[in-house]
């Protein structure tokens, strides 16, 4: 006799399931009629994750991969004790000796793989974090199906309408050149964070679900006793992923820790009653951060050596951003049916709070939160959208310039990121091209000085083992007064008023046998050329 079932799947993803309703007949009713059909998000999720991470190896690494691959290089030659990563310098204090970057060092002295494999090689292993974490936020905010596939759109095309490149920007562009570095691995554990803290402060509200919480549906991620950990032990594990964040890559824990700030004070109820249990997340997150041997995470709260050159985060916010403006209405509506106290409402405030005191203080670093800045006004955008029919005429005309918003984005800033140039009929902008300097590091020994000249080459030589004679970027592991005046050496040794002498003294100072120059500058009379780029025209010339 048939039977009916009724079965429900849920997303390793996070994405929430599909409820499959049919008639059971013959041998299927004996075994229950389970049946499992894949969600929207496993679908495009899983398509998108082919997609970019084919397009994050098509592209050759360039800006900051230098300097993570020349971490990878270090912590391979000593895990305990690496080196600076750019110069022949110690490295104690440097913060690019996080956890996620030990891990990487230990993977390469494992495989003998170098430090640009494994950059290249953590592209995929990033991006499937940072797409399950998406499911997961995605589903605490809402049950709807098709939010998390919207979400994903919408963070990845609604920026605007120039290119933003920097760490910690995932949009569909910046991922060909940045799905390897540590700070989308702390974007998508930061995901997977909020969604455990927004689970932890609904359940243990009012009734369950605190003020401005998401209605009752079925497959909504919410708390329900300890969730297999006894305790305060749930707590205690939130805090150490906040920790965790906060080692890898600082300026993602400051927007991390917003969220948890929104998290809380928007589903909490009963404060005084948990508040001890908030506490000991705090105070988790701060042992694992305060532990960690390489460096003191927070003495970079006091380091302003690099907000000189975040100051360009804040001269082009309307033409990088306006498309995400698209999710304030959808913001606005979520004000409007529960309270201020909506967590993405409140993220969103305190975001903006946060980039505005960067901005007035002179700290342009706390800018670098920007990218996650957008998140509450795109995902609430997807939430909106993500709504069952029949739509209400505010809802299609949002939903119509969204369409248009994500087509104008594509068609300006982020198409040529997944279009290859050959299948391009109308000419996208395509991410960047460095060149490859392999060919260096084949006459170059790993820890062997060079000093380079140009744009390219200073970014790129380390991340195979050389060193520079005065590193590119600033580092707590190198006082900043001794870094200007590496780069003064460098520029006089490079100046075409120099002294054979003066050169020699250089050299010698800082134990450099090799010159990498460019084109246009002229090969010194006491160097010897070795070999050269028929790309770019370099030279590299050994000294001493």
């Amino acid at each position: 006799m048939p039977q009916t079932h009724t079965t429900s799947t849920t997303s390793t993803a996070g994405a929430v399931g599909v409820l499959v309703r049919r008639t059971v007949r013959g041998a299927s009713a004996l075994r229950g009629g389970r049946s499992w059909r894949p969600t929207p998000y496993q679908v495009f999720g899983f398509a998108f994750f082919l997609a970019m991470s084919l397009a994050y190896w098509a592209v050759p690494l360039c800006c900051d991969a230098g300097q993570h691959a020349a971490v990878v290089e270090r912590l391979k030659a000593n895990l305990l004790h690496p080196r600076h990563p750019m110069a022949d310098l110690p490295g104690a204090g440097s913060p690019y000796y996080s956890p996620y970057t030990a891990a990487q060092g230990a993977f390469a002295r494992l495989t003998g793989l170098g430090g640009w494999e494994v950059v290249r090689l953590a592209g995929p292993l990033n991006l499937l974090v940072l797409l399950t974490g998406i499911g997961r936020f995605v589903r605490v905010l809402t049950p709807r199906p098709w939010a998390p596939v919207l979400a994903l759109g919408a963070m990845t095309l609604l920026w605007g309408t120039e290119r933003a490149w920097w760490s910690g920007y995932l949009s569909l562009m910046s991922m060909t050149g940045n799905l390897g570095y540590p700070s989308a691995f702390a974007i998508g554990l930061t995901f997977w964070t909020w969604s455990l803290t927004g689970v932890r402060a609904r359940g243990e509200g009012a009734g369950g679900e605190g003020a401005g919480a998401p209605p009752s549906a079925p497959g909504l991620v919410r708390y329900v006793g300890p969730s297999g950990l006894p305790g305060f032990a749930g707590y205690a594990g939130i805090g150490a992923l906040y920790g965790l964040i906060l080692l890898i890559h600082p300026i993602t824990a400051a927007a991390a820790v917003l969220g948890a700030v929104a998290f809380v004070a928007g589903w909490q109820r009963g404060m005084a009653a948990v508040a001890v249990r908030w506490g000991v997340t705090a105070g988790v997150a701060a042992l694992v951060a305060g532990c960690w041997p390489y460096f003191d995470v927070f003495a970079l709260a006091g380091d302003e050596s690099v907000d000189w050159m975040h100051r360009r985060l804040y001269e082009h916010l309307g033409g990088q951003f306006w498309l995400a403006l698209l999710g304030l209405p959808a913001l606005w509506l979520r004000w409007r049916r529960g309270s201020w106290r909506d967590p993405l409402v409140l993220l969103f405030t305190l975001d903006c709070l946060f980039v505005a005191y960067g901005w007035v203080s002179g700290r342009y670093t706390y800018g670098r939160i920007l990218g996650l800045t957008l998140v509450p006004p795109q995902f609430a955008l997807a939430v909106e959208l993500a709504a069952p029919r029949p739509w209400g005429r505010a809802r299609r005309v949002l939903g119509g310039a969204t369409a248009v918003g994500a087509c104008v984005g594509f068609l300006t800033v982020q198409g040529g990121a997944v279009v290859p140039r050959a299948l391009d009929p109308i000419g996208l902008e395509q991410p960047s091209h460095w060149p490859s300097y392999a060919w260096v590091a084949r006459h170059v020994g790993k820890g062997e000085v060079v000093i380079s000249d140009g744009h390219f080459a200073p970014r790129s030589i380390p991340g195979y083992g050389p060193n520079l004679a005065a590193p590119i970027w600033p580092d707590p592991a190198l006082d900043e007064r001794e870094r200007e005046r590496r780069l003064a050496d460098v520029r006089a040794y490079l100046s075409d008023t120099s002294t054979r002498a003066e050169r020699t003294a250089i050299a010698r100072r800082y134990h450099a046998h090799w010159l990498l120059l460019t084109r246009w500058k002229t090969v010194p009379e006491e160097a010897v050329v070795v070999a050269w780029s028929r790309g770019t025209g370099e030279v590299l010339a050994r000294i001493g």
